[in-house]
């Protein structure tokens, strides 16, 4: 996903270390080489997962989202994709009642934007490393939306995007009506790139009736899964954290978009809005050590 945060954490770039490096003529006595193995995938072990959340929400309260498990990223600066909404904290743009937290995205005037909408984010008060992450929900229909549920690096170890990775377990632009997309994005596989990998298939009725998107997530594999059907596989292939920076912790973020690069590539309805992403439980699911 292209959803770029202007102000996340970028460090500096590496260094340039400057020293004497042995060499065969360099008139130096050399030992023998030492004896280091190239990196290797990991096995599979078969990792399973506990059966009781160690985080969830099951939004069985009334009013904001609440506090302990959820903050918010707010703004309108375009998010990275040109994005035209302005994301706030307010009970308008994220509510929940009736079991179920509803994200509303709505055609109306904030700043420099024309929607407004809200982006909740679990970083500091539910950080995961590895891990079942199961989410029920229905996305909104309409021309321009892009209703997202995803995981980003909690401490950015690795460097800005898409260095210390980025984990999209489902997607959805509204100009593809009932295709879900889940996609993986690190240093050697971005957009950015043309090297993007992920899956996506047809999903009958996702704005009418509430489907299931999870995410399994091992030292091996991270695998993708619609109503429990395994739809995208990405592995591990041990070649270090240009390919597989999923070994720090992650956060979630559930968020409804408007327009941008992609969401907006066919323009925008302005008659889909107010627009509703509703989501009924998130769970988190402990990954059984071995």
């Amino acid at each position: 996903m292209k959803k770029i945060l202007s102000d996340l954490f970028h460090p500096p770039l590496a260094l340039l270390v400057m020293g004497f490096f042995p060499t065969a003529c360099s008139g130096q006595s050399e030992g023998p080489a030492p004896n280091i193995p190239a990196p290797s995938p990991p096995t599979d072990l078969g990792w399973e997962f506990e059966n009781t959340p160690i985080w969830q929400d099951e939004f069985d309260y009334d009013g904001y989202p609440d506090p302990e498990k959820w903050g918010y990223d707010t703004g309108g600066h375009g998010w990275g994709n040109n994005e035209l909404q302005f994301y706030t904290e307010d009970l308008e743009n994220a509510k929940v009642g009736n079991g179920v937290l509803t994200i509303t995205a709505k055609n109306e005037a904030k700043e420099a934007n024309d929607f407004t909408s809200a982006r909740l984010v679990s970083k500091g008060k539910g950080d995961f490393l590895y891990g079942r992450i199961e989410v029920k929900a229905r996305l909104p229909k309409g021309k321009g939306t892009w209703p997202a549920i995803w995981m980003l690096p909690t401490d950015w170890e690795y460097g800005g995007w898409p260095a210390s990775g980025e984990i999209d377990i489902m997607e959805h632009v509204g100009y593809d009506q009932g295709t879900v997309h889940i996609t993986v994005h690190t240093e050697a596989f971005n957009h950015k790139m043309g090297t993007q990998v992920g899956k996506n298939r047809k999903v009958e009725h996702v704005s009418k009736a509430y489907h299931t998107y999870r995410v399994d997530w091992t030292p091996y594999a991270i695998r993708g899964y619609i109503d429990d059907a395994l739809l995208f596989t990405f592995t591990n292939d041990g070649k270090g954290y240009a390919s597989w920076p999923f070994d720090k912790p992650f956060h979630v973020l559930l968020n409804l978009a408007v327009g941008g690069d992609w969401g907006g590539a066919e323009g925008v309805d302005q008659e889909a809005f107010p627009a509703s992403f509703s989501i009924d439980y998130v769970r988190v699911y402990r990954m059984i050590e071995k």
